[in-house]
């Protein structure tokens, strides 16, 4: 056998051609992303709705002034939805989660939380938010703007209270809010949203350990004070990409360079919003980092909004859909859930405070999935709206919403699953608890918030500008990553383009059975693997750093 019959000399050329033609579609695709990013920028970064809308109250005009506003939908395409709505029905309130990106994953498309709203007839309202806060910006003032945003529908539709909709951060905004809009509001739906933060499982969901191995919240305020008073939401995003290293260096893209047709468009309609960076004012981060992701404060009733008002779930009366996975690693069902059996001690607790609470669990949809899912969507999300009325007439108690037979078909008028509601017990939630270690945690966050804002922060704060805080800004390496891909940074990506419209994709296509194409996949495979392998010895290698700190438990075993 020759070399010629080992390494077909045809085969090799044509998959040099198409190695060549995919490189330069890869990087005309990081160039396009690039430019989308500046243009998104200097158009004041409008939400990212796909539909269209008008604004109805803009927050930033309030006595008491956030940088939210109210959209209502008002047209889907060319079809106006006057006529399609069903006067029966309550309005949906949808708010999208402030975690460093911009606002517009809950209606990013048609099949969507908007989209599915709006099939079952009811009226649509969309909350979003500004890319800067109001200067000197608090949760109490969010939380104040939300509640007129409520009073304003409780206007426009009398007798129907909205159904809140609350995706992540939202949901935990949703939460509180409900606890003070008792009778205002109908049905919350929180999805993906972290009310337990001290929850999760040893080995699987290392984000809660990150404010213990770095000391607590210090960092947040250094960040905030060299933001001149604000925090950059591409902090944010940069710990959602560190979660995991395979998909962040090499998957991600290599998904896109392996198949460019098919993935471009996609690729560039999720990068418009994951690129979209929003800043936070330091009182909002600091007050969410201290209270609730270090200080898990919610749960336990200890969540001060203002000197003298204390918030308490039990106060919440409307009912509660619960919407969480098995396969989210930010916000795992443990974060989702846990918080019931330190808020209600049995289920004669819960059903006592006559509040139904209904948990809803996707066995491996990603945290970002869950919002964006074209399938969720279709399914969980449509069953979770069809069941509103069902919902209401529930007895006091817990319950899992079960989905049987399911299809995913988008008609809404066709009972294509049935939907059921089992009873569950309070006493089964039982999440694997390391409360003393995260004790610790918070208690050495506040040693050391205390030693910066003493010793390092008026210093930081008296030498920091506008324009050293936008130039840290701009050079944050979330940014430039993908803004150097930029004709206008890199002037010689122009021809880029020019030399990627050259050759059509049939003229270099390759088959599957290509021998070359097959070594490409499995070489992309066993970089893959290598890179998931080391995010699972990072991630218990902090999980060992955290327990050597702090204390805690091993996965099964007794706590240290």
């Amino acid at each position: 056998m020759n070399d010629a019959t080992l390494f077909p000399p045809l085969e090799l050329f044509t998959y040099q051609a198409n190695l060549w033609w995919r490189g330069l579609r890869y990087l005309d695709t990081l160039r396009e992303r690039a430019d989308n990013m500046l243009e998104h920028e200097q158009a004041g970064k409008p939400p990212l709705l796909d539909f269209d809308y008008e604004m109805i109250l803009d927050g930033r005009r309030l006595e008491r002034p956030a940088n939210y506003a109210l959209l209502r939908i008002t047209r889907v395409g060319e079809d106006c939805l006057e006529d399609c709505l069903d006067a029966s029905k309550p309005p949906v309130m949808i708010v999208d989660p402030r975690a460093g990106h911009g606002p517009g994953i809950g209606g990013f498309k048609r099949d969507s939380e908007v989209g599915m709203a709006l099939h079952e007839g009811h009226p649509v309202y969309f909350v979003i938010f500004f890319p800067e806060p109001v200067p000197g910006q608090t949760l109490e003032d969010v939380l104040h703007v939300l509640r007129r945003f409520v009073e304003t529908l409780a206007k426009h539709h009398p007798g129907k209270p909205p159904v809140l909709y609350g995706n992540c951060q939202a949901g935990w905004a949703i939460a509180l809010l409900s606890a003070d809009c008792e009778g205002l509001v109908g049905p919350a739906v929180l999805n993906g949203s972290p009310l337990s933060y001290w929850s999760g499982e040893s080995g699987v969901n290392p984000m809660r350990l990150a404010g213990g191995l770095l000391g607590g919240a210090w960092l947040t305020h250094l960040l905030a004070d060299l933001g001149d008073g604000r925090f950059d939401g591409a902090n944010l995003a940069t710990n959602f990409e560190t979660l995991k290293p395979a998909n962040t260096l090499w998957k991600k893209d290599y998904q896109l360079f392996a198949d460019i047709e098919g993935q471009r468009e996609r690729f560039l309609g999720f990068e418009r919003w994951w690129t979209g960076f929003y800043s936070l004012s330091k009182e909002e981060i600091t007050a969410i980092v201290e209270n609730l992701f270090i200080g898990n404060q919610i749960e336990r009733g200890e969540f001060e909004l203002c000197p003298g008002c204390t918030v308490d779930l039990k106060r919440i009366r409307n009912p509660l859909v619960i919407f969480a996975s098995g396969g989210d690693n930010i916000t795992p069902p443990h974060q989702a859930l846990n918080w019931l059996p330190a808020v209600y001690p049995s289920t004669e607790a819960l059903k006592a405070a006559d509040q139904r609470i209904v948990y809803l669990l996707n066995p491996h949809v990603g945290h970002l999935g869950i919002f964006v899912s074209a399938r969720v969507a279709r399914l969980e999300h449509r069953a979770i709206l069809e069941s509103l009325t069902e919902l209401n007439d529930l007895a006091p108690g817990l319950y899992e919403l079960r989905i049987d037979n399911p299809t995913g078909d988008p008609d809404c008028h066709k009972p294509q699953f049935r939907v059921h509601f089992e009873e569950r017990r309070v006493e089964d939630l039982d999440y694997p608890s390391q409360a003393p270690a995260f004790e610790r945690v918070r208690a050495r966050s506040e040693h050391n918030v205390s030693l910066y804002e003493t010793f390092v922060g008026p210093w930081v704060r008296l030498y920091t500008t506008p324009w050293s805080a936008e130039v840290l800004r701009q050079l944050h390496p979330a940014r430039t990553s993908r803004l150097m891909f930029s004709e206008r940074f890199a002037p010689w990506m122009g021809s880029v383009k020019w030399l990627s419209d050259m050759a059509p994709p049939e003229s270099v296509s390759v088959e599957g059975r290509n021998m070359y194409r097959q070594w490409e996949t499995l070489t992309s495979d066993a970089i893959t693997s290598t890179l998931e392998l080391a995010g699972t010895a990072r991630d218990g290698f902090s999980e060992l750093l955290f327990t050597g700190f702090y204390g805690g438990s091993w996965p099964g075993g007794e706590e240290h």
